[in-house]
């Protein structure tokens, strides 16, 4: 009780020292009176096709306004993980109150500056804004036909949507191009018109959404045509397992009828023969339980984030989606303990410490390593996707303080309530010999190719997955998601299942890597799509965002192979099980 009070304590002063200055109300519940302050924040500039390489808005010599105080702010930890950088704009804006145009302050243009200016003309950089947490884009400016002079625009126009108190609408329009000349004086200036809306607060997202993209004819058929195809397999797995599995079992029936000598004449083969060894341990299953219990948690995560996301709309607020997934990935510790803690000791294992230690930090451990690489490059280039310290040290505390006690009880009652190993046939002492077979019923082939029907029926969603995050879209049919999680868990069930019953009727007993392996394979598949969509559906380019892009979609193909892997084995093991205890075995 005293380390959790602690552990408790230490989440509640870092989340009080996390916010910078005092809060108020009207932001935070966005309602607001006539004249209270509203606050544009300048979030973040960068090139239009990297859209991950943002720096600070003032990396670039804008300048700020004359207002220097503010009376809120705040930052989540998903706010400081996605590198947003709110900076008070210094202009002041009060609700319903019309401000005509009014210049707020002035660049001294030097040459320096004017080069910042031009590189970020040339390289199309674009910037982010907020009201009230609605985004405000606008490009920093433009270059004449022959690319000789370029401009920038200096006039910010804004035009303010209201309902009763709250703020449901924001446009910026952006004038006043002026020439980029050396040693001249560039005013700055900004309006504030606002308007009356009819669009309630519960909707003022939906202009950013895109239905015709999301909601494209391709997408709906895309998700029948896997449909179709969980309706085949099922069909077929159903058909060919059962009428084989029922042939078998009549075969085995037969045998245990013959005499001695005819049973020992006869042509024994197939799955039965290898009772004696199928529930052999795995090697390596410290590894193995251990990746096991972290693609049970991932499917958690997955769910429940999925469920949340289509409940609560978390695309609406900055941050939000990612600060869930950590909070739920935190909470559902226990599952990996329990499903990792449970399978090591069926299998003998008696080094659980370390299985509780590695199943805990397995996933921490790859996201924060790649992330810390990648950090080092956003140093280099001074962007603000570089991850703070103190946030480095909130995850720190997270992963020891929540994760691990947390994965300690799973394991603990994983161990005690389902360690037991009571398979329902007897492991011989000595393994059998595994018999040649050809070559395409070898693991390493059965591996490859297991991953291809799982990827297809999920790779058109990848595509809308992929655009949402790395280009210009917000994602929010996580209906669709769910459904395409269904259809590629029960893909992967019936695929594993498959390849497992071909490689026991081989006589090889060697089906637990197989399993999880042929399922986890699916990830190689999405990793290779991915090089297909940056070189062919992007505009990326320079070391960063090439190495940001490629970094996270290595960590999110290997999270989802994990989690296929997992679902793909727990299946298979409940098939593995089911036809061993249908059989007489003498």
């Amino acid at each position: 009780m005293g380390l959790c009070r602690w552990t408790i304590e230490v989440v509640v002063l870092m989340t009080v020292f996390s916010s910078l200055l005092p809060v108020r109300a009207d932001e935070h519940d966005h309602k607001y009176t006539d004249k209270e302050e509203v606050v544009l924040w300048m979030n973040t500039v960068g090139p239009y096709h990297n859209r991950q390489e943002t720096y600070k808005y003032f990396s670039l010599p804008f300048c700020v306004g004359t207002k220097k105080t503010i009376s809120h702010y705040h930052e989540t930890l998903g706010e400081a993980l996605q590198g947003v950088e709110l900076e008070f704009s210094g202009l002041d804006i009060k609700y319903t109150e019309e401000v005509m145009q009014t210049t707020y302050c002035d660049i001294e243009l030097d040459k320096p500056k004017k080069d910042a200016f031009v590189y970020a003309i040339k390289n199309h950089y674009w910037y982010q804004m907020y009201i009230d947490d609605l985004p405000i884009w606008g490009i920093v400016g433009e270059a004449d036909e022959n690319g000789e002079d370029y401009y920038l625009w200096t006039y910010k126009k804004l035009e303010i949507g209201y309902n009763g108190n709250r703020i449901v609408d924001v446009n910026l329009t952006s004038e006043g191009k002026v020439k980029l000349v050396p040693n001249t004086r560039i005013p700055m200036s900004y309006s504030v018109k606002w308007k009356k809306s009819d669009v309630k607060f519960e909707d003022r997202f939906d202009k950013y959404l895109d239905p015709s993209f999301f909601q494209h004819r391709i997408h709906w058929f895309s998700i029948f045509n896997s449909f179709m195809m969980v309706i085949f397999l099922v069909g077929l797995v159903s058909m060919i397992l059962m009428r084989t599995l029922r042939k078998d079992y009549a075969r085995y029936s037969k045998e245990e009828e013959m005499d001695d000598m005819d049973r020992d004449l006869g042509d024994e083969y197939g799955w039965k023969q290898v009772h004696g060894d199928v529930f052999r341990p795995s090697s390596h299953p410290l590894i193995f339980s251990s990746l096991i219990g972290s693609g049970c948690q991932i499917f958690s995560v997955s769910l429940i984030v999925i469920i949340l996301a289509m409940i609560e709309d978390l695309y609406t607020e900055r941050g939000s989606m990612l600060s869930t997934a950590i909070f739920v990935y935190a909470a559902t510790s226990p599952v990996n303990g329990y499903f990792g803690g449970s399978l090591y000791a069926k299998q003998g294992g008696r080094r659980w410490i370390k299985q509780m230690f590695i199943g805990a930090f397995l996933i921490p451990a790859m996201v924060c390593g790649t992330a810390f690489f990648i950090n080092f490059i956003a140093i280099y280039y001074h962007a603000s996707r570089a991850i703070p310290f103190g946030t480095m040290v909130a995850v720190c505390c997270i992963c020891f303080f929540v994760i691990l006690p947390l994965n300690l009880v799973g394991t603990i009652l994983g161990r005690n309530l389902s360690g037991q190993p009571n398979f329902p046939c007897r492991v011989n002492a000595v393994p059998r010999p595994i018999p040649e077979k050809k070559w395409f019923m070898e693991p390493a082939v059965i591996v490859c190719l297991g991953g291809i029907l799982p990827f297809g029926s999920i790779f058109i969603e990848m595509y809308f997955i992929f655009t949402s995050f790395w280009a210009y879209k917000i994602y929010y049919v996580y209906g669709f998601m769910m459904l395409v999680l269904v259809i590629l868990c029960i893909v992967t069930v019936c695929v594993t299942i498959v390849c497992t019953y071909f490689l026991l009727n081989a006589e090889d007993y060697r089906w637990q890597w197989t399993s999880f392996l042929s399922a986890a394979s699916t990830a190689v598949y999405v990793y290779m799509y991915s090089f297909y969509y940056y070189f062919f559906k992007t505009k990326m380019y320079g070391l960063f965002q090439t190495s940001f892009y490629f970094g996270y979609m290595a960590v999110f193909s290997t999270a989802l192979g994990i989690m296929c892997g997992a679902v793909g084995y727990m299946g298979t093991s409940a098939f593995v099980r089911k036809i061993y205890t249908n059989v007489k075995i003498d």
